[in-house]
């Protein structure tokens, strides 16, 4: 039998408080489920973090409406089975909530106004479309508000203001570090040689994509990364965002996502910077990375980008 009793006093209850307060109340549990779900958006703990917010509205509903003392059984269940199911969420998503607790220490509220972004990103367009047309395999990740730290320290520190022909010396074929990946945070590429997380084959839509991809989707489903990869198969251009890949960008439309997705002031569009057909040398210039001279284009390996 349906009880009202419960409902009328939870609504005497609410007529206590003063209207601001309440309202300030509900701000604040929204804000912390809107946090939780952003945090897990686009991960495997996602799904699971629907069924628990649906279980918790389920339970508030019965307990309102229900009189458990006449259901030992579901009484049992939600003082025992419940703590337990929220204890086992834990302890199954840990790596997700690892990962949230590092956002919430490393997100971008205290951080410094973003560096102008156009100079970037014209540098890293001006290099994919030399990599693009020479079919030399690229993966570059633009570290946002969630620190890429973790990852940096699998490869070598670079610490050099982004500029195209450097990009283009580390991914020229049979430099040390052109098999893995870059990081770049503001107007500086912090590593090169990084190693990324893949994501597991089922969670790539296409078959046909290569390793380079895979770790472009793998790293943007645990952090709010930007990732650009130049395929060394076909030379099209990827761009990947919170587990999504875009493929086949022209550079003008690479540029155009970049400065969209990086918070960047409009601007006019513009001819993107003259590159070279063969630099003799991409690595003659003011920065450069140790031990990654390249020679004459060598002839390039046939194995999926």
């Amino acid at each position: 039998m349906i009880r009202f009793e419960p409902i009328r006093q939870l609504i005497d209850r609410l007529g206590g408080y003063a209207w601001w307060e309440a309202l300030v109340e509900l701000a604040v549990i929204w804000g912390m489920v809107y946090l939780l779900w952003r945090f897990v958006r686009g991960t495997r703990a996602a799904a699971a973090v629907r069924v628990a917010l649906i279980l918790a509205v389920a339970a508030l509903v019965i307990r309102l409406v229900i009189p458990l003392e006449r259901f030992e059984r579901l009484a049992f269940l939600f003082d025992n089975v419940i703590g337990m199911f929220a204890l086992g969420l834990v302890v199954i998503f840990q790596p997700e909530l690892r990962r949230a607790m590092i956002r919430l220490g490393e997100g971008g509220f205290f951080r410094p106004a973003r560096e102008d972004v156009v100079p970037v990103v014209d540098a890293v367009v001006s290099a994919c479309a030399f990599l693009s047309r020479s079919k030399f395999g690229a993966i570059l990740a633009i570290e946002r508000s969630v620190g890429l730290r973790e990852f940096i320290e699998t490869g070598r520190r670079i610490n050099a203001e982004v500029s195209a022909p450097l990009l283009q010396a580390i991914f020229w074929p049979n430099s040390p570090l052109h098999d893995m990946g870059v990081v770049i945070r503001g107007n500086t590429i912090l590593a090169a040689g990084v190693q990324f997380p893949l994501a597991d084959p089922g969670e790539v839509g296409d078959a046909k994509l290569g390793t380079r991809h895979r770790a472009a989707i793998g790293l943007t489903k645990v952090v709010d990364a930007i990732v650009i990869v130049v395929s060394e198969e076909t030379g099209s251009i990827s761009l990947a965002e919170r587990g999504e890949l875009m493929q086949w960008l022209t550079p003008e439309a690479l540029r155009a996502e970049l400065l969209r997705r990086l918070g960047a002031p409009e601007v006019e569009a513009r001819p993107l910077p003259e590159i070279a057909d063969e630099p003799d040398n991409p690595l003659d210039q003011d920065q450069a990375v140790e031990d990654a001279a390249p020679g004459p284009t060598p002839k390039k390996k046939e194995e999926a980008a």
